[in-house]
């Protein structure tokens, strides 16, 4: 260990002990023996060959599923590859030495198929977080305290039954040192650089910068002054006056201390800013409308259904330039001209309904992984709003996205179309179990112009609920604790809505009798309706319902939107 590092944390530790104990005598207390509160060494990572640089030394496996590799890797030059088999879940473990009473952040860097990190036999509560599959290498912390006698603790991975392989990499147990060493501890991390102010609106502006080595967070300064603390390499600052001059600054952190802050940058906010809250319902039905023929009922805009307020003109097309999209109206849906499809849209429009470009879907596939790809992306979807008269966009891509620019391309099109954006997304159910995924990252980031994420509850098969438990699509606990994970996760309540598919025919599975989707519309906005799972609030605010399609609800006569419009039409 440094020596000046040493020093550091045991002057921090004597400030906060001489603090604490200030505190006490003031409030007549007296403190003797280990309550005084021993002066230990500075933390250190408890874990033994925590980078697998010496192969599975020190740790063990279940069922020889763990190897280790040397690519992909976090750091250094090796990782744990551990793969799940039959009724083996890849567990691997190590037990690390301990002080008792003690506090503990365990983390890890994971990779691929679904990875848990936890600890157990701490004396206390054990603890565990877990990912979802993830293209990239990802941080899973959590924190535990031993016991009064606990002088060991495992420490363990492992992936999921069924599921793909994962890597772990970078294992930190950074606490008091048990006596058993560890592996060296982190340094402070450098100054963030690249530090660039984005899209500005009348009250936010969009800042990102490049990631640092070591670093676990990074802390974002408004003219000095610490306003937001995130994990990524990306934040908007909110809350700002208009046509106001503001000074930026970001620092990187981990557990050795916090870096001195990046080089300013300065931004003005506009004078108007996007209205947060665009010209839909308070309550609203959206349906995906075909332009193509699958076997469905093929309709032009005009005979859609009126109890639906958002219609999404599925798909767009990608182009040539990556990011580009453009649309071309099928010829089989029954148009004499573009100009009637468009005449279509003002038609509807006029009636307060919102009619949007839909991106993506089952097939379609858009990559939005630069700068250069998002501008492109921004540009090319307000020409289309311009040139047929679309209220927004609705993000469908199921083939994986880059957070960080699609929220550039998001925050461009904002600020091109101004506050009537309408801006919808329908990730499916993977997409949404944990704020870490792509999906939940950039619904997050563009909240301030969000309007409504309505998940795809369907040709999903089993998922996990916001209280842990793994639930069967096809029934109220489904779709009521799936949502939970979403309104408990940072979305407003009117930025979620249940998407279910209109008919059997709609989805491959997942089809659920309308009733089905009123009594979770109820459970989630009134308490009643329930199944087993029961949320412990009510959020009246929830936004609604989605359908695929709003064509073969017309192959059924319309029965699904005749039954759920009205319901959702007349939540709280």
């Amino acid at each position: 260990m440094d020596p000046s590092h040493r020093d550091r944390a045991r002057r921090r530790h004597d400030r906060l002990l001489g603090g604490g104990l200030a505190l006490a005598l003031g409030a007549g207390l007296a403190l003797t023996g280990a309550a005084a509160g021993t002066a230990y060494a500075a933390d250190v990572n408890v874990a033994r060959n925590a980078g697998f640089e010496s192969g599975l030394a020190d740790w063990t496996c279940s069922a020889g599923s763990g190897a280790t590799v040397s690519s992909p890797v976090h750091g250094g030059t090796a990782a744990l590859k551990a793969t799940p088999g039959g009724q083996d879940n890849a567990r691997c473990a190590q037990t690390v030495a301990v002080r008792p009473n003690s506090t503990y952040t365990l983390s890890a860097w994971v990779q691929g198929g679904y990875a848990y990190l936890g600890a157990t036999g701490t004396g206390t509560t054990d603890v565990s977080t877990w990912t979802p599959d993830s293209a990239g290498w990802k941080q899973l912390t959590t924190r535990f305290t031993t016991g009064a006698a606990t002088t060991s603790v495992t420490v363990y991975t492992h992936g999921w039954y069924g599921q793909a392989a994962y890597h772990v990499d970078d294992v930190s147990v950074f606490g008091p040192d048990g006596g058993g060493g560890g592996d060296p501890d982190p340094v402070v991390p450098a100054p963030p650089a690249g530090l660039t102010a984005g899209a500005v609106t009348s009250s936010s502006v969009a800042l990102s910068w490049s990631p640092v080595s070591g670093a676990t967070g990074y802390h974002v300064y408004r003219d000095g002054t610490k306003v937001q603390s995130v994990t990524g390499t990306s934040a908007t600052v909110t809350g700002l006056a208009a046509n106001t001059s503001y000074g930026f600054q970001v620092s990187a952190s981990n557990a050795a201390g916090e870096s001195a802050k990046s080089t300013a940058v300065t931004a003005r906010t506009s004078t108007t800013g996007p209205n947060p809250v665009p010209a839909v319902p308070k309550h609203a039905l959206t349906g995906y409308w075909q332009n193509f023929d699958n076997g469905a009922a093929v309709q032009k805009l005009r005979d859609v259904q009126a109890q639906y307020d958002i219609i999404a003109v599925s798909f767009a097309d990608s182009t040539a330039t990556p990011g580009q999209i453009t649309f071309t109206l099928d010829p089989g849906v029954g148009y004499a001209s573009v100009a009637d499809f468009k005449a279509d849209i003002a038609a509807k429009k006029a009636a307060g309904k919102s009619v949007i470009i839909s991106v993506g879907g089952e097939k379609g596939n858009v990559t939005i992984n630069s700068d250069a790809s998002a501008t492109a992306f921004a540009s090319s979807a307000y020409a289309l709003m311009q040139e047929y008269g679309f209220s927004g966009v609705d993000i469908d891509l199921e083939h994986g996205i880059n957070s960080t620019y699609l929220t550039k391309a998001l925050r461009q099109l904002s600020a091109k179309a101004g506050p009537g954006l309408v801006l919808t997304m329908a990730p499916q159910t993977i997409d949404m179990q944990s704020t870490g995924t792509e999906y939940f990252k950039t619904a997050l980031a563009v909240k301030d112009i969000l309007t409504v994420v309505n998940m795809q509850y369907y040709n999903s098969g089993s998922m996990l609920g916001c209280d842990g438990k793994v639930y069967s699509q096809g029934s109220v606990d489904f779709l009521t604790a799936l949502a939970c994970t979403q309104l408990e996760g940072g979305l407003d309540a009117s930025q979620v809505g249940l998407g279910v598919p209109a008919s059997p025919r709609g989805a491959g599975s997942g089809y659920v009798d309308p009733q089905v989707v009123r009594n979770a519309l109820d459970c989630l906005t009134r308490g009643t309706g329930c199944g087993t799972f029961k949320p412990s609030k009510t959020y009246p605010a929830l936004r609604g319902a989605m359908t695929w399609s709003t064509n073969w609800d017309a192959t059924a006569g319309n029965a699904w939107s005749n039954a759920v419009g009205p319901h959702v039409h007349a939540l709280p």
